[in-house]
């Protein structure tokens, strides 16, 4: 279970990394082709078709845990049935909130852009074509968010993995591709419909090989009312995440304007990039809980959970450090003095918000996996409303650096609570147990490797050179800690013992 477990967890995280790299590595040139403004309305559109996933109840999280849980007997015929249930009920669903959805953003197009948002008059009939077109998107989006969570549920991420990988890295080139041609914001959103039309053929494809058997079963009433419920209250974490994502960039848009948009949107997408990559590693917590609690292994899960929390935590403080200390130089060479003099101090928050918002990833998938979402959902909406009101009243006060302050404040108070509240009940640990074995191995030295960092950069970081020594020699700190002190004695005898027969492998005869 261990071994799959990690397997199917670097397949996850190689999904999301290869795309997010070539996302970022694109921006820059996407930029460039649209310029600041279009830019601007370019993030204001993908965060209206965002935010309009609200509507979705987050059926997926209960098709998840309930897939995973007969997936584990599936042995029985009748487990293989409810999973036919599940899946076409799911389906069913995403099709009526993806019309449902597409139908408001077409005929809303209009309102939002020039009732809600501030858009300059010579982009107003392009953004409103534009977000028109975004609304087919939205349809497909639903149903390939659906889609590609069934792998996910049947525990083959490697498959889930590589459909991302392919499409998350064609679909930014040919962005590219497609504003070097001399085309414009509406042609690179038709790039992502069409992008999305296929992928969900490709998901359809994989899942009907990987359910050979599947067919239309009308879902019983315990199908049916199990879903729900469970997916009511997993609805008020997408709802936050949603609110996250995408909510302080509308406020933005309406209060400070699209180019302010720009600058906000390029760095904070930064941070979540880059420090959201963890999650794809503890995501696959959620299927694994799911079925550990339905065989009734439950002192497994608290031994991977523990063990999975310190090198998770570990891993985003590191991330954290080389993006924190480095913020105004990554955007400096990234994008340019404009942009690092305006988003220093947003990456930098919105970095450290980020890492303490990763503190509840795998306390809630575990808790959601349980069954209890009904925690995990109220946390989650008390983090929307109040992160909302801090965040609208950072950006009346202070600008794009206010909705930064914002979310960091929301973040202490409310992971803080949830960690207190969960463990022990829903979660199958101690909290003292997760601070003494998983947060104090990594927030200690890696705390002492960002005071050298900072002070190397304040005496030394005066080039590009200067800049490249202090991220190797950062790098090399962080390494030596997390060999040292953070990876335990069994799993350095388990990397070297596979280290050494791989060598051996290399050996000539």
């Amino acid at each position: 279970m261990k071994l799959s477990l990690l397997r199917n967890a670097f397949s996850n995280l190689l999904g999301a990394m290869i795309p997010a790299l070539v996302a970022l590595g694109t921006v820059p040139l996407v930029v460039k082709g649209l310029g600041d403004a279009s830019y601007g309305v370019y993030s204001l559109v993908t965060a209206i078709v965002g935010y309009f996933a609200v509507i979705d109840i987050n059926v997926t999280a209960g098709s998840v845990k309930y897939i995973a849980a007969f997936n584990a007997n599936r042995d029985r015929p009748e487990e293989r049935e409810r999973i036919d249930e599940t899946v076409f009920f799911g389906l069913s669903v995403y099709t009526l909130l993806g019309v449902a959805g597409g139908l408001g953003l077409f005929f809303g197009a209009h309102f939002f852009v020039t009732r809600v948002f501030t858009v300059a008059p010579g982009l107003v009939a392009e953004a409103t074509r534009t977000l028109q077109l975004a609304a087919l998107g939205f349809f497909l989006g639903q149903l390939q968010s659906y889609l590609q969570s069934i792998p996910q549920a049947l525990m083959r991420y490697d498959i889930a993995s590589r459909v991302e990988m392919l499409f998350g890295t064609c679909v930014p080139l040919l962005t590219v591709a497609v504003l070097m041609l001399g085309y414009g914001l509406f042609e690179v959103i038709l790039v992502r419909v069409v992008a999305s039309a296929i992928n969900c053929a490709v998901l359809w494809r994989c899942i009907r090989r990987l359910l050979p058997g599947l067919a239309w079963r009308t879902p019983g009433p315990a199908i049916r009312r199990g879903l729900l419920g469970f997916s009511a209250y997993s609805f008020l974490s997408r709802f936050a995440t949603l609110s996250y994502a995408y909510a302080d960039k509308l406020i933005i848009g309406a209060l400070v304007g699209v180019t302010g948009l720009a600058y906000f949107t390029v760095a904070s997408t930064l941070a979540n990039r880059v420090l959201g990559l963890s999650f794809r590693l503890s995501s696959v917590f959620f299927p694994a809980t799911s079925a550990l609690a339905a065989r009734g292994e439950l002192d497994s899960l608290r031994m991977l959970y523990l063990k999975a929390s310190r090198y998770v935590v570990f891993l985003n403080a590191s991330v954290l450090v080389l993006v924190s200390a480095f913020s105004y130089q990554i955007l400096f060479y990234w994008m340019g003095p404009q942009f690092a003099r305006a988003g220093q101090v947003v990456l930098s928050v919105m970095a450290l918000s980020q890492f303490i918002d990763s503190l509840t990833s795998l306390p809630s998938l575990v808790n959601d996996g349980m069954g209890h979402p009904r925690y995990s959902g109220m946390f989650a909406l008390a983090r929307a409303l109040f992160g909302l009101v801090l965040v609208w009243l950072g950006v009346d006060g202070w600008g794009i650096e206010g909705a930064a302050w914002g979310h960091l404040i929301a973040s202490i108070l409310l992971t803080s609570s949830f960690l207190a509240a969960v463990h022990g009940r829903t979660v199958p640990a101690r909290l003292a147990d997760l601070l003494r074995q998983a947060y104090l191995p990594s927030v200690f030295g890696v705390g002492l490797v960002a005071i050298v960092a900072g002070a190397g950069n304040r005496l030394f970081g005066r080039g590009l050179l200067d800049l490249v020594l202090l991220v190797l020699l950062t790098m090399a700190l962080l390494f030596a800690w997390g060999a040292l002190f953070v990876i335990e004695k069994d799993d350095k005898i388990l990397a070297w013992s596979r280290v050494k027969g791989f060598l051996s492998m290399r050996k000539p005869v």
